[in-house]
């Protein structure tokens, strides 16, 4: 049976990456994409609800251009393919789904659209709306505006963030390969992880940061990072190879990760936060407060990094560095690393007036 099937998972995201979809000329490969395309109609009429985030608009655009190394020799280079491809890579989608009755939506969105809380809100009602339409949205970065500082970098994690905001059970990404493997799948005696219930550190140590066919901008390092995101709003994540004719609903062989719990979706959106501002350190007895639901105190902060505001997102990270949580300072940088380390009434002599109730509230936070 192929993953998601229409009545397990109402709402679906499928990422398609640039090597399936634009061969190594340039050129669309339209006779893939008419089967890809052909499985999306066939679940849209079984009712389930499907959106595509399509990466290669700067694949297309630097044929069109003649621009050297695929169109990412520099950033102007692809911005410009961007803004060419991104016309043609549309109507081949608009055509191909309007061959299958099927109206097509185009979406572009920056990272900063997902990350500010109101205009996240505002893609999500437009993004709902389509879907209820039974429009096939067609989403994409926005890479001709987009900086280096301010950019996704892959289609993997837009993807699992459009996974948020959409509501979906279950994201797709299907790629030149066909799920994680312990080590490199080059490598003698590499074994196939069929199905990934936590994400730990043992897990993120099998990811190979190498993309096989060098076109796209992620690797299984992205898809992990994306599995971490999607699973943080309770759907499923699949790493599905993409390299037979009808993916979608062929059983192939697949990578599962699945989410340990569902979260409200204010949380699911912190914990798929990228652009953190700040960092704060914690010692291991607030480690353990956090595991049992309380919120970050001052007094458990060992040092505090960054630029921030109150009210910006900032990570917070165990003795051993790793990442715990994502959430909203309630004091500017200043004052929380005047405060790291006191206790309440210490705190009011530093800062002057009474504190608050602590550094990074529980409403405020997800755990990760």
């Amino acid at each position: 049976m192929p993953v998601f099937p229409p009545s397990a998972c109402p709402r679906l995201i499928v990422k398609v990456g640039s090597a399936l979809l634009v061969a190594p000329e340039g050129t669309v490969r339209r006779a893939w994409l008419e089967g890809l395309v052909a499985d999306i109609a066939e679940r849209v009429r079984a009712g389930q609800q499907v959106a595509v985030v399509s990466s290669g608009a700067i694949a297309l655009g630097a044929r069109r251009l003649g621009l050297a190394k695929g169109g990412r020799a520099s950033l102007e280079d692809a911005q410009a393919a961007a803004a060419t491809g991104q016309i043609a890579l549309s109507q081949v989608w608009a055509e191909m789904l309007a061959a299958e009755s099927l109206t097509a939506a185009q979406m572009l969105v920056t990272l900063a659209d997902l990350e500010d809380r109101r205009r996240y809100l505002n893609a999500a009602a437009t993004l709902g709306r389509l879907l209820s339409l039974g429009v096939v949205p067609i989403i994409n970065e926005n890479d001709s505006v987009a900086t280096e500082e301010i950019r996704f970098g892959d289609n993997d994690r837009l993807a699992a963030r459009v996974a948020q905001a959409a509501g979906a059970q279950g994201v797709v990404l299907l790629s030149d390969i066909d799920g994680l493997y312990d080590r490199n799948p080059a490598l003698p005696g590499a074994t196939h992880i069929a199905r990934v219930e936590r994400i730990d550190a043992g897990v993120e140590a099998m990811a190979d940061r190498g993309s096989a066919s060098g076109m796209g901008s992620g690797g299984m390092v992205s898809k992990i990072a994306a599995a971490r995101i999607a699973n943080a709003a309770g759907a499923t994540l699949a790493i599905v190879s993409g390299g037979i004719a009808r993916p979608l609903s062929t059983a192939a062989r697949h990578t599962l990760f699945l989410p340990e719990k569902s979260a409200t979706a204010r949380k699911a959106w912190l914990a798929g936060g990228l652009t953190a501002m700040g960092e704060i350190a914690i010692d291991a007895g607030a480690v353990a407060a956090l595991l049992g639901g309380k919120s970050l105190l001052a007094a458990g902060a060992t040092r505090v990094s960054g630029s921030f505001a109150r009210g910006d997102l900032v990570t917070v990270v165990g003795p051993d560095g790793r990442t715990l949580a994502r959430g909203l300072s309630e004091y500017p940088v200043s004052e929380a690393t005047a405060i790291a380390g006191l206790r309440s009434e210490a705190q009011a002599q530093v800062l002057g007036y009474a504190p608050r109730a602590a550094l990074i509230h529980r409403n405020h936070m997800a755990l990760l």
